[in-house]
């Protein structure tokens, strides 16, 4: 969930806001998957703002000649005499929200957690497979879960936001399955969680949960350098009924979908593939990622690349005002100099070098300016990021036309 910045924009008259959804408490029973013993049992599950509890059901006596009789009885009536039993619902299992992960337990080790879902604490504890009896219900539970965690995620980010610099604020976070591998039948995924933190991109083993956790990230990147980019879903086609809805909430029948994938690109052209389990978070990194990107670039101001151009050592700056500029590294010289308006096209050889076509303001002729980089894609990127942010900045309405995931939302 966002912490600061504007709010998205209302939802179109005549349709419900779907990207968020409130917080709700809910029982049910659900199918608990023992992968010690291999068997399956009814447990009842009771949903509140803040915890998970797992209930399984009990016998006791209640009455009669059994070890836990409270009644009397006459002696004369051997009927009296014979136990009574009562079933009841104990707590086995409490999970606590906070930071916690739901998600759907992938297909392929059995038919049973296939159609299961499974929620996990912040201290490793986990529910087990849940199945539910129908799909409809199985989406009901994964969003009322999910945004309860959303919630106390957005409560979490306020909390340490008020400790931060406004230069510092965490704009989103949570969890998301990176894909590793192919993308084939026997994909594997793990966890990750991702934090959008100032001008930077977190990449975490386990939550931030301290000051110090922050400089522990797995990965860290510069949100001018990276690309945000939703995918076209892979699922196996027996999984996906129709990949013209991949992006709603849900299908007409009340379809549960997912799960919802991105990449982030970085440089030297790596790059990041990550789902989400809703169409709802899918949009709510897309937009977030927009906005973070936008205002690290007012922030950053500038940029400068070292390259080389016919045999030269030169210096390229991506500057929010002026545009670009390119100078000799040891004279400072300017070279030339364009304003974005100017770009009109550019093509690259995928490695390092980049041709940009620049039209010139006097005789409207095509310049073509021949660079190259150590890092071509961070510079590609950078180009993109503050070219998106100057177009954002004079049309406030430009990050949510670019919105694939809003859009599609919203049109189903």
């Amino acid at each position: 969930m966002s912490a600061e910045g504007p709010p998205p924009p209302a939802a179109r008259r005549g349709r419900p806001g779907r990207l968020q959804v409130s917080a709700r408490t809910k029982t049910g029973i659900a199918l608990l998957h023992d992968e010690v013993s291999g068997h399956a049992y009814d447990v009842r599950l009771k949903l509140t703002k803040e915890v998970l509890t797992i209930q399984k059901q009990d016998v006791i006596c209640v009455s009669g000649s059994g070890p836990s009789a409270n009644a009397p009885s006459s002696p004369s009536s051997p009927v009296a005499n014979e136990p009574k039993y009562k079933k009841r619902w104990l707590d086995a299992l409490s999970l606590p929200l906070s930071m916690a992960r739901v998600s759907r337990c992938r297909a392929g080790a059995d038919t049973f957690r296939s159609s299961a879902i499974q929620v996990q604490a912040l201290d490793g504890v986990s529910s087990g497979p849940l199945q539910f009896h129908t799909a409809q219900e199985r989406a009901d539970w994964l969003r009322m879960v999910s945004a309860n965690i959303s919630d106390l995620m957005l409560r979490n980010m306020k909390m340490a936001n008020k400790c931060c610099s406004p230069c510092d604020q965490v704009i989103h976070m949570g969890w998301v399955s990176e894909r590793l591998g192919g993308a084939g039948s026997s994909q594997t995924f793990r966890p990750r969680f991702l934090a959008l933190r100032g001008s930077s991109l977190y990449v975490f083993i386990s939550p931030p949960v301290s000051t110090l956790d922050w400089v522990r990230a797995e990965k860290t990147y510069h949100l001018c350098e990276v690309l945000f980019k939703v995918h076209k879903l892979w699922l196996p086609d027996d999984c996906w009924a129709q990949a013209s809805l991949s992006l709603g909430l849900q299908d007409p029948d009340g379809g549960d979908h997912g799960p919802f994938c991105f990449s982030v690109l970085v440089g030297h052209s790596g790059s990041h593939v990550f789902s989400v389990e809703l169409g709802s978070e899918l949009a709510a990194w897309e937009l977030s990622f927009q906005r973070a990107t936008f205002r690290a670039v007012q922030r950053t101001r500038s940029k400068t690349y070292i390259c080389s151009g016919q045999g030269d050592t030169l210096c390229f700056t991506v500057d929010f005002a002026l545009g670009f500029t390119c100078f000799d590294s040891k004279t400072k010289s300017v070279l030339w100099r364009f304003k974005f308006s100017q770009l009109k096209g550019s093509s690259d050889d995928g490695k390092a070098r980049v041709k940009l076509l620049f039209q010139s303001l006097d005789t409207k002729q095509i310049e073509m300016k021949e660079l190259e980089f150590q890092d071509l894609t961070a510079v590609l990127h950078c180009i993109h990021s503050f070219m998106a942010a100057r177009v954002a900045s004079v049309d406030p309405a430009f990050m949510d036309t670019q919105s694939i995931a809003r859009r599609y939302m919203y049109s189903s």
